[in-house]
């Protein structure tokens, strides 16, 4: 039998991880069993009926969390000298063009938003192998690429984010810190699973939201009922 961890098992005195819980309550639950000694993340994962394969059944999308993400988001903005001042006073952290791409060509990629513009895409698309597998590449459908900088990079401060279904057909995405309340991170999940109800391909059949689960940096997954989120 394999041995089971003190915090795993400090856990499961604490719940049921077998039973299904209110999105309210998974909540709490979630806050009651995370021991890490920083603020850890809280994550929300949910397994869709759709086949990822197929380009309509490809779910992706953007939310706004009413109560932001929790932490200190990193936006480049990579815009034309016209712009760079309405960046700066959105609060965009690192602004520029020429000198930005060509440290991203280098290997610089510390940074976790980039926003531009469709003028520059053209110089900005030759970033994608870089850019791509970190997530980091701008895509108009995640609103990243924009004329209105200015509105991007406080919408992206404010707690919006973009999320896309993977391979498996699950999406996983951060609603918040375990310093949140249940009710800002209950209400954080509910906005992400309310969005995904808008965006359900009308090519997936059967169960859509098939699974919800709730996790905080290295806690179990708490199961939610997904009757109580939908």
């Amino acid at each position: 039998m394999a041995k089971i961890s003190k915090k795993r098992k400090a856990a499961l005195e604490k719940a049921d991880l077998t039973k299904e819980y209110s999105l309210a309550d998974a909540a709490s639950v979630v806050k009651e069993i995370t021991f890490t000694k920083f603020d850890a993340s809280v994550d929300i994962d949910v397994r869709l009926g759709v086949d990822p394969r197929k380009a309509d059944q490809m779910v992706r999308g953007i939310v706004t969390l009413p109560h932001g993400t929790g932490k200190a988001v990193r936006v480049l903005a990579l815009v034309t000298p016209d712009k760079e001042q309405e960046a700066k006073d959105a609060g965009a952290d690192f602004v520029g063009l020429d000198d930005y791409i060509q440290k991203i060509e280098k290997g610089w990629t510390d940074v976790d938003v980039i926003i531009t513009m469709p003028a520059v895409m053209a110089k900005v698309g030759r970033l994608g192998r870089i850019l791509g597998p970190r997530n980091l590449m701008p895509n108009p459908k995640s609103g990243t690429v924009t004329q209105d900088v200015a509105k991007a990079v406080k919408e992206v401060k404010a707690g919006k984010i973009d999320f896309k279904v993977d391979k498996f057909g699950i999406i996983h995405t951060s609603v918040g810190k375990a310093s949140f309340s249940a009710e800002q991170l209950a209400a954080n999940a509910n906005e992400v699973i309310q969005t995904l109800n808008r965006l359900k391909p009308s090519s997936a059949k059967g169960t859509y939201i098939r699974s919800i689960t709730l996790s905080s940096t290295m806690s179990p997954a708490v199961i939610v009922d997904k009757n109580s989120a939908i």
